[in-house]
């Protein structure tokens, strides 16, 4: 390990004490921010628990760079980072944590470690759910690999929370989630996610947190699935003997993935237009475009009668078809509901029907929705989170934000209702 080098000021934060310097990173206490501190990268590349070690010039901007923008996409669908922002080119403002010593590893492809701890697989064996791992933090003794029984019986208390068997399920479950988001993401730059290691720690108010830094040292990174093109770490943990020009290599590869993350966020290509049949609907459809703002959804509503202004509700379709953009149609009409219908029958793209009205008229008025003449494709649903949630799956096939969204949510159910269930037992 390198000498601890004390700094003072880090984007425009005077900093407090070096809480604790690593091989490739420092973190320090930020007095003015209580419950921060800035973590800061090192000029500096590592490999076999540090055996192997370089000075690599400029590595320290291009991890920053990476583990920010990764954070940022994290954050922007909803998972629970320590991360805040960025701070300087080399550093950045998290949530101090205390951190869990595990290192929490999903695979897609089996390669590497789990080949040599499993002999008779092949590489390239896909697993199908992801497989996790999970390895205790112990240099001495390389990492060893725990199960999940191993990490509940060391009875981790980490900043007040006792890690148990709940604690370690939503960890594993929020793991393979963050690494099925970055899959999805790196799809749309045609590279293949092929595993990744993240740490999780548990802030001042008992929070667990994705934490500490997600860069080329985090994963494996095939560009276009093809091992012979990695651009991680990989590369120089294969080095026999290490020159400049390999050094010059592996930085180039890192420069390489930090400049595609600029290109990772998919634009607002989609809308979800709430056409309703009359102005009265106006509540309803504002149920249904809150749900939808809530999942990112772009969303218009729209006023037009299928039966009074055909012509018109013929020239809105049209409009919306020529935009080439990812079109869902949520229809929003009662007693006889031909606008869904109509809809469907002059466009390709999905139509929900979601009809308003009370409880009392809602087993006449949903008929006339469920009823529709063959060859039409629209569907229908009751209530305004419903109609958001198609929508959004119908949006999710292209848009990984959206999808990301929805995955974010499921794993919320399985926090918060166990966690209710704690609360009554008690």
């Amino acid at each position: 390990m390198s000498t601890p080098t004390t700094v003072k000021e880090v984007g425009g934060y005077k900093l407090g004490k070096l809480i604790i310097e690593g091989k490739t990173k420092q973190v320090y206490d930020v007095p003015s921010l209580p419950g921060h501190c800035i973590l800061l990268s090192k000029d500096r590349i590592t490999a076999g628990d540090g055996v192997k070690a370089h000075d690599l010039a400029g590595k320290s901007i291009i991890s920053n760079k990476t583990t920010c923008k990764v954070f940022e996409i994290l954050t922007r669908v909803g998972i629970k980072t320590s991360f805040v922002k960025e701070a300087a080119s080399n550093a950045f403002l998290s949530k101090k944590c205390e951190m869990i010593p595990i290192e929490w590893v999903t695979r897609r492809l089996a390669t590497g470690s789990f080949l040599k701890r499993h002999p008779g697989v092949k590489e390239g064996y896909r697993f199908n759910p992801p497989k996790h791992e999970t390895f205790f933090k112990d240099d001495a003794n390389h990492d060893p690999q725990w199960s999940q029984e191993q990490i509940i019986s060391a009875e981790f208390k980490v900043n007040g929370v006792q890690i148990g068997k709940l604690e370690v399920d939503y960890m594993t479950r929020v793991s393979i989630l963050v690494f099925e988001v970055l899959e999805k993401v790196w799809s749309t730059r045609d590279c293949a996610l092929i595993d990744m290691k993240i740490e999780f720690g548990v802030d001042s108010c008992g929070e667990i947190l994705v934490a500490d830094v997600i860069d080329s040292d985090s994963w494996r990174l095939w560009p276009s699935g093809d091992k012979r093109l990695m651009v991680d770490k990989q590369v120089y943990r294969n080095l026999s003997t290490v020159t400049d020009k390999d050094l010059d290599t592996v930085k180039r590869n890192f420069e390489w993935v930090a400049d595609q993350l600029d290109l990772l966020i998919p634009p607002n290509d989609h809308l979800v237009v709430i056409i309703m049949g009359s102005p009265s609907d106006k509540d309803h459809c504002n149920k249904i475009k809150s749900y939808c703002q809530e999942l990112g959804l772009n969303t218009e509503i729209r006023v037009t009668s299928a039966h009074k202004t055909t012509e018109y509700t013929l020239d809105i379709i049209s409009y919306y078809e020529g935009l080439n953009l990812p079109i869902v149609f949520i229809a929003v009409a009662g007693r006889s509901n031909g606008l869904g219908p109509v809809i469907s029958g002059n466009t390709d793209f999905p139509v929900i029907n979601c009809p308003p009205g009370s409880k009392d008229d809602l087993g006449r008025d949903i008929w006339s929705s469920l009823n529709v003449p063959s060859g039409l494709g629209c569907t229908t649903v009751v209530y305004p989170e419903t109609a958001a949630l198609a929508a959004a799956q119908s949006i999710a096939l292209t848009n990984y934000i959206v999808w990301s969204k929805l995955r974010v949510r499921r794993l919320g159910y399985f926090w918060s209702l166990p966690k209710a269930d704690q609360g009554t037992r008690n």
